[in-house]
């Protein structure tokens, strides 16, 4: 390698940035990079110069045979140390802090650099100041080739910012396009959600549909139901009913809950109102099917309980039939207002002795009005006592509406607050005339 050197002694700030614009002309510096090493080097000098402590700036150069390994090497020093400072150029500064020094990398002797067209290598300028330093009487300070070093250093400045402010622009517009492709694919996604959702609620209406028969037409009976799930994501609980007309036209309902909740107590559930179906079919006696039921389950579903009501009605008399397996009595609301709730004691399925105790008798008259319910109904806010005493007055209250609407007329007097909540089926059954001979065919 062969080093070049340079050493000088500066008393003044002006002669020092001139020769450091001249040592990064000479070594072909980036523009960029000479402003910050004049900067770096004018700060650190300045208070020891305001002081009247020459500074000495040393710079060498080793050049190898390789584009990686040529090296300036540019030390400021002075008596006394150098003050600390945030230098646009960082520089490893001396353990005794009276120097400071910058290591550049350079390009190779042969290769040109971004500048070279733009701005030529040019000889020192003359100041007062350089002519006092070397010795010399002093001469006038060539401010127009000061001004030229500057106005580069300006325009490499401001060209850095145009990069910066166009690679801005187009960050901002590559995130607005990315933003726009997210927004696209959001709007998707928030649409194939509303289809699944949609697709999801078509399929559990049907699957209601399938477990939860509507009413049936039965002259002298009018028939509704009201039902709420627990969770509207688990609207297959374990509350069921079910209906229909023996072969001697009687009327028999059946209402059940499944203990727990979702898919699980719907299957029990099921089971039990089939079994419930196939025995009265069968013609078995009302007072046999709760304790019948238990033992047809119990082989393949001995994890099922539940609580049942039976209920039977001669549409033609008004004559009723109850029996209950663990259930929340039956409400009888007169049609003048006069409550009564049909208990019957018994055991439900999957209970210790299962079956009902007795089968209570007694009459509909017409106008009267029948409420079968699940907990869910009157245990809303976990005191039972106080919910059938409330089911009582909103009966009372709603008795005489279009039967489509009392079951989820009382629901709505039942539930203004919920601190339990639960599956919760309301059904009401209200004996109406029977329409004329000619009327029925």
């Amino acid at each position: 390698m062969t080093p070049h050197s340079f050493h000088r002694t500066f008393h003044s700030l002006p002669t020092l940035r001139t020769a450091v614009r001249s040592l990064g002309d000479a070594h072909r510096l980036a523009i960029e990079t000479r402003a910050r090493l004049v900067l770096s080097v004018t700060a650190l000098a300045d208070r020891a110069l305001r002081a009247g402590r020459p500074v000495t700036l040393e710079a060498a150069r080793a050049t190898g045979t390789g584009r990686s390994d040529a090296l300036l090497s540019v030390t400021l020093r002075t008596k006394g140390p150098l003050p600390p400072a945030e230098l646009p150029l960082p520089a490893e500064t001396a353990p005794d802090g009276t120097a400071a020094t910058w290591c550049l990398s350079l390009a190779a002797p042969d290769a040109p650099t971004p500048y070279d067209r733009a701005a030529p290598a040019r000889p020192a300028p003359v100041t007062a100041a350089t002519a006092k330093d070397n010795g010399h009487a002093e001469a006038p300070v060539a401010a127009p080739t000061e001004t030229h070093a500057l106005e580069e250093e300006l325009r490499a400045a401001l060209a850095q910012v145009d990069a910066l402010s166009e690679a801005h622009r187009q960050l901002k517009h590559e995130l607005a396009e990315t933003n726009s492709g997210v927004l696209a694919l959001y709007v998707q996604l928030e649409e194939r959600d509303e289809q699944l959702r949609t697709a999801h609620g078509q399929v559990l209406r049907e699957l209601e549909d399938a477990l939860r028969p509507p009413p049936i037409a039965v002259d002298g009976l009018e028939l509704a139901v009201h039902y709420a799930p627990a969770e509207t994501d688990a609207p297959t609980g374990g509350d069921l009913y079910d209906w229909f007309s023996l072969p001697d036209g009687t009327v028999h309902i059946t209402l059940v809950d499944a203990l727990g909740h979702g898919v699980r107590s719907t299957r029990s559930a099921l089971n039990v109102t089939h079994a419930v179906r196939t025995l009265a079919l069968e013609g078995h006696p009302l007072g046999s099917i709760v304790r019948r039921t238990n033992e047809i389950l119990a082989p393949f579903d001995p994890d099922v309980m539940a609580t049942v009501v039976l209920l039977r009605i001669d549409p033609g008399t008004g004559q009723l039939e109850l029996a209950n397996g663990s259930h929340p009595p039956v409400l009888m609301m007169r049609r003048d207002g006069t409550p009564e709730y049909l208990e019957v004691r018994g055991r439900g399925i999957g209970y210790p002795l299962p079956g009902s105790d007795r089968v209570l008798s007694d009459k509909l008259d017409i106008g009267d009005l029948l409420v079968l319910y699940t907990d869910g109904l009157t245990e809303s806010r976990r005191d039972p006592l106080e919910g059938e005493a409330r089911l009582i007055e909103s009966a009372r209250r709603h008795r005489h509406r279009p039967i489509e609407d009392v079951p989820g007329a009382i629901a709505d007097d039942m539930h203004t607050v919920v601190l339990h909540p639960d599956d919760t089926v309301a059904l009401t059954v209200r004996r109406t005339p029977a329409r004329p001979a000619e009327e029925s065919r």
